[in-house]
């Protein structure tokens, strides 16, 4: 299908330049933008397929909905990344 646009001369110009220095042509860019742009309908359809996925998903915290506390997670990250010189104390 063909499509007809209108640009401003020195901006075609410009994107021309561009399009040849990246070893392509405006019309390829213009049509990877469009099958991008096009695209969020599939990704879309690909968070609705990950959001099922979890809901399906029998993954647990543990019984009662183990939460953790700030503290908690503050010490296994500098543990792990030995980001910091000491570790603070739960409260």
């Amino acid at each position: 299908m063909n499509l007809t646009i209108v640009v401003d001369d020195e901006v075609l110009r410009r994107a021309r330049i561009r399009a040849l220095e990246q070893g392509t042509s405006v019309n390829a860019v213009l049509r990877q933008f469009l099958e991008s742009y096009a695209g969020s309908a599939t990704e879309a359809e690909a968070r609705g397929r990950l959001a099922a996925l979890a809901r399906r998903s029998e993954a647990s915290s543990g019984t009662g909905g183990r939460r953790w506390t700030r503290d908690e997670l503050y010490e296994q990250r500098t543990a792990r990344d030995g980001t910091a010189d000491s570790v603070r104390e739960p409260r």
